[in-house]
């Protein structure tokens, strides 16, 4: 499902990931934990073709059998919006836009139709428990049910991985727990693939695999 190889990062003279290896099966939850400076969220973001490694040309990152190091900007963003979803600790959603709004846009991007596009949206809605807020505004939404709308939205497009950093860094205790056991659920319900970023215990301790990154490897 997702196998990266020999994966180093540096900014200037700063050299954030050292080498590093990593595959994840399908269907598995696996957390990534470590100091702040470690090199996670870097290394979530190059999982998640949001960044490339700097040693790109002798690294591998393979997705779903793609290896994304050969794909040009074009394909590279087409298949970072089919395949992959992702869930930030600040939910990101747009504020002028409704939660139906917000959870079409990868759809939309992927020119998926309207119809279909709001159909699927309303489904996962109801799936978390947010039928009754649809046309609500991110103003109009408590924290855990903004987190919900952009857990929503990085399923629509029907994502084999979705990829989560600090995803409930910003919710009170009881929204934590139930989104960590959401992500479980939605594994069992849809068959996705997560990786998280996490320096809540509770929430890595609960993966099938917990990854501890130091000082720029995975030990």
């Amino acid at each position: 499902m997702i196998q990266a190889k020999n994966i180093h990062k540096s900014y200037g003279t700063l050299e954030v990931l050292k080498g590093v290896d990593l595959f994840i099966e399908k269907g598995e939850v696996v957390s990534i934990v470590g100091a702040s400076g470690a090199g996670k969220t870097t290394l979530l973001q190059i999982l998640g073709t949001l960044d490339m490694a700097t040693n790109k040309k002798d690294s591998l990152v393979e997705i779903n059998g793609t290896n994304v190091n050969q794909l040009n900007d074009k394909d590279l963003a087409r298949f970072r919006n089919e395949h992959i979803g992702f869930i930030f600790q600040f939910h990101q959603l747009l504020p002028e836009f409704t939660a139906l709004e917000n959870v079409c846009i990868p759809a939309f991007i992927k020119k998926t139709n309207r119809k279909e596009a709001e159909k699927r949206a309303k489904e996962l809605l109801g799936f978390l428990g947010l039928e009754a807020r649809h046309q609500h505004k991110p103003n109009a939404l408590s924290g855990g049910e903004q987190q919900r709308v952009a857990v929503a939205r990085s399923l629509i497009n029907n994502p084999s991985i979705v990829l989560a950093d600090e995803p409930s860094g910003n919710l009170d205790s009881e929204s934590a727990d139930n989104l960590h056991h959401l992500f479980f659920k939605l594994r069992e319900e849809f068959g996705q693939t997560f990786v998280i970023v996490t320096h809540n215990q509770e929430l890595a301790n609960m993966a099938d695999r917990k990854l501890t990154m130091v000082d720029g490897v995975i030990v």
